[in-house]
Protein backbone atom coordinates (compact mmCIF):
# COMPACT_ATOMS: atom_id res chain seq x y z
CA UNK A 1 0.00 0.00 0.00
CA UNK A 2 1.44 3.28 -0.80
CA UNK A 3 1.84 5.48 1.93
CA UNK A 4 2.81 3.07 4.70
CA UNK A 5 5.57 3.49 6.95
CA UNK A 6 6.83 0.40 8.62
CA UNK A 7 9.39 0.21 11.34
CA UNK A 8 12.01 -2.28 11.53
CA UNK A 9 13.91 -2.68 15.03
CA UNK A 10 16.82 -4.99 15.88
CA UNK A 11 15.33 -7.53 18.43
CA UNK A 12 17.70 -7.49 21.01
CA UNK A 13 18.52 -7.20 24.80
CA UNK A 14 19.04 -3.09 24.75
CA UNK A 15 15.39 -2.44 22.60
CA UNK A 16 13.79 -5.04 24.60
CA UNK A 17 14.64 -3.32 27.96
CA UNK A 18 13.60 0.39 26.29
CA UNK A 19 10.63 -0.93 25.73
CA UNK A 20 10.04 -2.51 28.79
CA UNK A 21 11.24 0.54 30.56
CA UNK A 22 8.48 2.73 28.83
CA UNK A 23 5.82 0.18 29.58
CA UNK A 24 6.39 -0.01 33.09
CA UNK A 25 6.62 3.49 33.66
CA UNK A 26 3.26 4.10 32.00
CA UNK A 27 1.42 1.50 33.32
CA UNK A 28 2.49 2.38 36.95
CA UNK A 29 1.65 5.97 35.95
CA UNK A 30 -1.66 4.68 35.50
CA UNK A 31 -1.78 2.48 38.61
CA UNK A 32 -1.22 6.10 39.83
CA UNK A 33 -3.55 8.08 38.59
CA UNK A 34 -6.41 5.40 38.87
CA UNK A 35 -5.25 4.68 43.06
CA UNK A 36 -4.67 8.69 43.55
CA UNK A 37 -8.69 9.13 42.52
CA UNK A 38 -10.17 6.48 44.08
CA UNK A 39 -7.96 7.32 47.39
CA UNK A 40 -9.19 11.20 46.57
CA UNK A 41 -12.83 9.69 45.87
CA UNK A 42 -12.80 8.04 49.56
CA UNK A 43 -11.30 10.62 51.72
CA UNK A 44 -12.35 13.63 50.41
CA UNK A 45 -15.10 12.78 48.13
CA UNK A 46 -13.63 14.38 45.23
CA UNK A 47 -10.57 14.31 43.09
CA UNK A 48 -7.79 16.44 43.62
CA UNK A 49 -7.05 17.04 40.13
CA UNK A 50 -4.56 15.08 37.47
CA UNK A 51 -1.32 15.61 38.34
CA UNK A 52 -2.46 15.75 41.93
CA UNK A 53 -3.75 12.42 41.89
CA UNK A 54 -0.88 10.95 39.90
CA UNK A 55 1.48 11.70 42.75
CA UNK A 56 -0.91 10.93 45.65
CA UNK A 57 -0.89 7.17 43.61
CA UNK A 58 2.78 6.98 43.62
CA UNK A 59 2.86 8.08 47.40
CA UNK A 60 0.21 5.73 48.28
CA UNK A 61 1.52 2.99 46.42
CA UNK A 62 5.12 3.76 48.43
CA UNK A 63 3.06 4.14 51.57
CA UNK A 64 1.00 1.20 51.26
CA UNK A 65 4.16 -1.09 50.06
CA UNK A 66 5.69 -0.08 53.36
CA UNK A 67 2.35 -0.82 55.38
CA UNK A 68 1.81 -3.85 53.85
CA UNK A 69 5.83 -5.59 54.53
CA UNK A 70 5.67 -4.36 58.10
CA UNK A 71 2.47 -6.88 58.33
CA UNK A 72 4.18 -9.82 56.57
CA UNK A 73 2.20 -9.56 52.98
CA UNK A 74 4.04 -8.51 50.02
CA UNK A 75 4.09 -5.08 48.68
CA UNK A 76 3.22 -3.77 45.28
CA UNK A 77 4.21 -6.63 42.95
CA UNK A 78 3.89 -5.26 39.54
CA UNK A 79 1.23 -4.08 37.08
CA UNK A 80 -2.03 -5.98 38.70
CA UNK A 81 -5.07 -5.57 40.90
CA UNK A 82 -3.84 -6.58 43.86
CA UNK A 83 -0.64 -3.55 43.44
CA UNK A 84 -3.53 -1.64 42.48
CA UNK A 85 -4.94 -2.11 46.26
CA UNK A 86 -1.92 -1.83 47.65
CA UNK A 87 -1.14 1.79 46.08
CA UNK A 88 -5.30 2.77 47.01
CA UNK A 89 -4.67 1.41 50.80
CA UNK A 90 -1.72 3.57 50.62
CA UNK A 91 -3.42 6.35 49.19
CA UNK A 92 -6.30 6.38 52.05
CA UNK A 93 -3.33 6.17 54.84
CA UNK A 94 -1.52 9.02 53.46
CA UNK A 95 -4.35 11.40 53.03
CA UNK A 96 -6.42 10.61 56.26
CA UNK A 97 -3.16 11.18 57.79
CA UNK A 98 -2.34 14.62 55.70
CA UNK A 99 -5.85 15.73 56.74
CA UNK A 100 -5.38 15.12 60.76
CA UNK A 101 -1.48 16.96 60.57
CA UNK A 102 -3.14 19.80 58.41
CA UNK A 103 -5.92 20.00 61.13
CA UNK A 104 -3.90 20.06 64.33
CA UNK A 105 -1.16 22.70 62.88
Amino acid sequence: MAGELILIVEDNDKNRKLVRDVLTFTGYTTIGLIAGFIGSKLVNKTGEGFILDIALGIVGAVVGGWLFRVFGMSGVTGLNIYSLLVAVVGAVVFLLAYRAIRRAV
